[in-house]
């Protein structure tokens, strides 16, 4: 039996045109989150949630593989929520604070996924290997809504033309900017060349 791929369930909210931007409703779902602050591309604390987050999301997918074959599923890619203090930051803009942008980074996992799981999953992780955040994971529903949202092909340094086309759409189309700054990232900078590496940028949307 082939595992559950949420990315392929929802194909349309993980595969936007990188030259159209789209109005998308996307539903509630379950992830794996953990919250911090600070520069990712610095910041050890960022590096740490992120151990913690795909160990917990790979140690459950083995767990309840083993237990009953029918729940396995595909580990779904990295996201982020990113926020200052007074606003959503517009990432990538070379003037922006990075050291003062709050994150929320997420991992989707199956609506059946239960707390005890979660918690279950994140003890096995931690004897593993040393995971300083596996103590901070939590599973939480997650509703965006309304959002628009448009694929960057490139560096996530490049993405503030991309982020600027979105917001132009989004006023274009009768919509108000609202909810904090999401990326979704497709691509692994460890093994994808900076300018092939592929991120979803989303904004939750209201009627202006």
């Amino acid at each position: 039996m082939s595992p559950f791929d949420l990315v392929g369930q929802l194909k349309p909210l993980y595969a936007p045109s990188p030259r159209h931007p789209a109005i998308v409703g996307v539903p509630e779902l379950s992830f794996l989150m953990i919250d911090g602050r600070g520069d990712p591309s610095t910041s050890e604390v960022y590096q740490q949630a992120l151990e913690a987050l795909y160990g917990i999301a790979y140690t459950l997918k083995f767990a309840l593989k083993k237990s009953d074959p029918e729940r396995d599923f595909k580990v779904a890619p990295l996201e982020g929520l990113w926020w200052a203090d007074a606003e959503a930051p517009s990432m990538g803009e070379p003037q922006a604070d990075r050291d003062a942008w709050n994150w929320t980074m997420m991992i989707a996992v199956p609506d059946e996924v239960t707390a005890a799981e979660v918690a279950a999953g994140a003890d096995a992780a931690a004897r593993r290997r040393p995971l300083p955040a596996a103590g901070r994971i939590r599973l939480e529903r997650f509703a965006e809504g309304l959002a628009a949202q448009i694929m960057h092909i490139g560096p996530y340094a490049d993405e503030a033309p991309t982020i600027a086309a979105l917001h132009e759409f989004v006023e274009e189309q009768g919509y108000a900017l609202r909810g904090r700054h999401h990326e979704i990232y497709l691509g692994d900078p460890r093994r994808t060349a900076p300018e092939r590496l592929k991120t979803v940028i989303r904004r939750p949307v209201k009627h202006a």
